[in-house]
């Protein structure tokens, strides 16, 4: 568990928690948080309302993998940023994990601190990777998500 900004957090899933009115939580895996919060194994029908996401108060439930290839769907994304930005500006810690702590929740860390807070640069991922790696040196992001966030990164968190 590091805390890589002022109240932004990237762990593991050995550090799952549930918010509360001092913590807000991003769920970024598919297995176990996603699948048992919407309570489904295996697959869920991308028709499903809560397919990509699930917020419950203080809690942002993800469904989110780290593939080779990026099939990351742009409201996945959208959803982070809006959860993640009501709680902070409320004063709220944000906590943001994924299965190891290595991709998915330091990707949702940086594309926060680049989008909203303006803590790292904006001008593209790789500088602000290279700025979030200060921050955050266990940083090792898939290959998906370096795609995904190299090819889309002036669109992430336009409405910002």
């Amino acid at each position: 568990m590091q805390e890589v900004y002022e109240r932004v957090i990237v762990t593991n899933d050995l550090s799952c928690t549930h918010g509360n009115s001092e913590l807000a939580v991003v769920h970024a895996c598919k297995s176990p948080c996603h699948q048992n919060a919407v309570g489904y194994r295996g697959s869920l029908s991308n028709q499903h309302p809560n397919y990509l996401v699930l917020e419950q108060e203080n809690d942002l439930f993800l469904n989110i993998i780290d593939p080779p290839a990026p099939l990351f769907m742009p409201p996945l994304f959208s959803h982070f940023i809006e959860f993640s930005n009501k709680h902070w500006s409320q004063g709220k810690k944000l906590l943001i994990h994924c299965n190891q702590g290595e991709s998915r929740a330091p990707s949702l860390a940086l594309l926060f601190l680049a989008k909203v807070v303006s803590a790292i640069p904006n001008d593209s991922y790789e500088a602000a990777r290279e700025e979030f790696e200060k921050l955050y040196p266990r940083y090792n992001p898939g290959k998906g998500i370096q795609k995904y966030f190299s090819k889309n990164w002036s669109v992430l968190g336009s409405n910002f």
